[in-house]
């Protein structure tokens, strides 16, 4: 049983408006075309004041306490840039965030924002999935030569994928909630059954290919 009290209650947080759905019955298909029983999107979050003070309270507690300060804030486009923003505000911070790839118009700028070489740096996400789109936040910072202090993100599904690449990466990664608590709290609250969290928990040990 988890007993971190901060990720059982960001789970029932995102369970109660639904900002995760878990549909095993009715998997939903992302864009790497995996299939997938459940679907995450922290950005509901942002409609809820209490809960988004919560999520932000919490980022800005494990960044101080994880990490330490850092020069500047930087958010993974698009969906983190909201509470990257938000971070950065309450810790009287600069922020900036990282497109995947370089406009392909006006400037041409991939980073938004006034960022140094040589500055610190805080990386915010929303979910870590496979940590490939995170992880080439990190490659463009470092190539500007700052220091990465670490990532921070809402929610992570725990894939052993994701965990040797930012071990690989040499990427420190915290994170508030994860999946083992999303599934704890799901069980707990009747908002899945247990025969579907056999389901859940199969999928993530073989998520590319899962419902083939």
């Amino acid at each position: 049983m988890i007993k971190d009290d901060i990720a059982l209650k960001i789970a029932e947080y995102l369970l109660q408006i639904k900002a995760i759905k878990l549909q095993p019955q009715k998997p939903f298909t992302w864009a790497s075309g995996w299939k997938s029983p459940i679907y995450c999107d922290n950005r509901i979050a942002l409609s809820y004041p209490k809960i988004r003070t919560y999520v932000r309270q919490q980022l800005v507690k494990s960044i101080e306490e994880k990490y330490g300060r850092p020069d500047a804030i930087v958010a993974v486009a698009t969906g983190a840039i909201a509470q990257g923003a938000l971070v950065a505000e309450a810790m009287g911070l600069p922020f900036v965030y990282v497109r995947p790839t370089p406009k392909d118009h006006g400037m041409g700028n991939q980073i938004e924002g006034e960022l140094k070489g040589g500055q610190s740096v805080i990386i915010v996400e929303d979910l870590i999935s496979t940590g490939k789109s995170s992880l080439q936040v990190v490659e463009v910072l470092r190539k500007m030569d700052c220091e990465v202090k670490g990532m921070i993100a809402i929610f992570t599904y725990g894939f052993k994928t994701a965990n040797d690449s930012f071990k690989k990466a040499k990427c420190p990664l915290v994170t508030l909630c994860n999946y083992d608590a999303l599934l704890q709290q799901a069980v707990e609250t009747n908002y899945v059954t247990e025969k579907d969290m056999l389901t859940l928990k199969a999928w993530r040990e073989d998520p590319e290919n899962w419902g083939k």
